[in-house]
């Protein structure tokens, strides 16, 4: 073999490596593997709480409405918001914070991360965090990749910018055109116990138009659900789980 030969299969092997330290951590995607395997990352926390978490805010069109229905039921929650979102709307991001609800970063674009983009990931969450620190001067302790998709590259992000990665143990499927307020219910309902951390959305801007409706009409029977149980609902920070 020749030497450029022996060369060209090094690159070949290292591209292939670099290639399966970025996509492999993804696997904790998958729901099953992730609540046996990682449990904190699934958002198991204590037995008698519910973590209740809306993604992909702030949105001045309808985050607000949510901030209302969760005053009206005495719930607190946890927003995981992206950075160009807090950068173009820093009111609705600081009245998240006032009305006693926790945020968290998402990232700064609602990008999907198929390709290795290590030093982009790392960037730009720690440039997430730095801008809801600014709007807010809160500190964000967790962090969910858009989709649930848990590369190496984003892996490494939230270790350097010193967030902690939860995804979810159940979920709301209320990002579709066919969502209702009785099948995000039931979606949600189908996993829910005592130290869940539930998934929703709060704006349809990376879902489909509208979609946020179904949502703000299920979060009361979601609530009800969870207190007809025994268990108290709010925001990760108070769930117990170990960072």
């Amino acid at each position: 073999m020749s030497a450029r030969h022996r060369s060209g299969v090094l690159v070949r092997n290292a591209a292939l490596l670099a290639a399966a330290a970025h996509i492999a951590p993804a696997g904790t995607w998958l729901p099953g593997p992730r609540r046996a395997l990682f449990p904190a990352l699934a958002g198991r926390g204590r037995s008698d709480h519910v973590a209740l978490t809306f993604d992909d805010g702030p949105d001045p069109r309808t985050t607000p409405r949510f901030l209302r229905v969760l005053d009206e039921l005495g719930a607190r929650a946890t927003f995981f918001v992206l950075g160009d979102g807090v950068t173009r709307f820093p009111h609705t991001t600081l009245e998240i914070v006032r009305r006693g609800h926790e945020l968290a970063v998402h990232g700064w674009t609602h990008s999907r991360p198929w390709l290795p983009t290590v030093s982009r990931d790392v960037t730009e969450v720690a440039r997430a965090a730095r801008a809801i620190r600014l709007a807010t001067g809160e500190e964000p302790l967790w962090y969910r990749p858009p989709y649930g998709i848990l590369t190496g590259g984003r892996w490494l992000a939230a270790a350097r910018a010193g967030l902690t990665p939860v995804l979810w143990s159940a979920w709301g499927r209320d990002w579709s055109a066919d969502a209702t307020a009785r099948s995000v219910f039931a979606a949600v309902r189908r996993d829910l116990c005592g130290g869940a951390t539930v998934l929703l959305h709060d704006t349809d801007r990376a879902a489909a138009t509208g979609c946020w409706r179904a949502t703000l009409a299920a979060l009361p029977g979601v609530v009800a659900e969870c207190r007809a149980a025994g268990l108290e609902v709010g925001p990760l920070a108070e769930h117990g789980i170990r960072r």
